[in-house]
């Protein structure tokens, strides 16, 4: 039978079980974990309960307040897609410059908008809409077509040189490959772009005659580009003073422009978005231009 033994110390009994000269005392359990194990069993009662817990079969028990989370998250959802079809149907009936005045439908689209074009124009315009050779920076305020809201919708809706009836259309002739100008004549009229462009350097006054240029561009370029060659926004001539260039405004780049001509293309988007959708990336290029840094 073995001894009881009692700690001196303490004063409780000990277990007889000693490592290294270190006895375990018979303690009892504290009540604070008595009471926290109650509390538990308790809750756990309740929530059986009032709360789904039990499955039983193909369904479970639902509780006295019968919560259903699958439903929660559907009514959610109804009521955002509601939401959201509110918003879109404002889009879509008031005019641009409600809608920014609006702060709510504003940061809609513009959050809206930054998926839409990340999905469909950064494989040409970039990222950030700043275009790169052969597609137009969209934020550089130097529009093709016009500028503003109404222009930019209808270039999303018809596009550019596309397959929609009502597509925009634009070509510059190449005026060297086709025989139009002489080399020399070319070599003039570059230095007369690179010159009201603000661009010109030694290269250009070397290579080419600028006041020749200035006769040549008026015979053949002023037509599409304007007699100062500011462009013109009904036929999507750009401007050539604004120092903004699709395809290069180095002297070479120009010179291939002038020789070979340029035909750009831009996919209607009529028949993949609908109109709101047309208005909300209006809406979002037009903020990244007034935001540019």
């Amino acid at each position: 039978m073995a001894v009881e033994e009692r700690d001196s110390h303490s004063g409780y009994l000990t277990t007889g079980h000693e490592w290294n000269g270190i006895k375990e005392l018979n303690r009892p359990v504290p009540w604070p974990v008595w009471f926290f194990l109650f509390a538990a069993f308790l809750f756990s009662l309740v929530w059986w309960v009032l709360m789904p817990a039990w499955p039983i079969g193909e369904t479970y028990t639902h509780g006295i307040l019968e919560v259903d989370q699958r439903k929660t998250v559907t009514e959610k959802l109804i009521a955002a897609r509601a939401r959201q079809e509110e918003v879109l149907s404002r889009i879509a009936t008031l005019d641009f410059a409600e809608i920014r005045n609006d702060a709510e439908l504003m940061s809609y689209a513009v959050q809206t908008g930054q998926t839409l074009f990340g999905d469909n124009c950064a494989v040409c315009h970039g990222t950030s809409a700043t275009g790169g050779p052969g597609y137009p920076d969209l934020v550089d305020q130097a529009w093709l077509w016009g500028g503003e809201d109404e222009d930019i919708a209808e270039t999303i809706r018809v596009g550019i040189n596309a397959d929609h009836p009502d597509s925009r259309i634009s070509q510059m002739m190449a005026f060297g490959r086709d025989g139009l100008l002489e080399s020399t004549d070319i070599s003039d009229v570059v230095s007369y772009v690179r010159t009201i462009s603000g661009q010109a350097d030694e290269d250009d006054r070397r290579l080419g005659d600028a006041l020749r240029g200035k006769d040549i561009f008026a015979d053949n370029c002023a037509s599409c580009h304007g007699e100062e060659g500011r462009g013109e926004t009904d036929l999507g001539a750009p401007d050539l003073t604004d120092g903004f260039w699709i395809y290069g405004g180095d002297r070479q780049s120009v010179r291939e422009t002038v020789f070979n001509g340029r035909t750009g293309h831009m996919p209607s988007w009529e028949g993949r978005f609908e109109p709101h959708t047309i208005r909300i990336l209006t809406l979002y290029l037009r903020h990244l231009g007034e935001n540019r840094e």
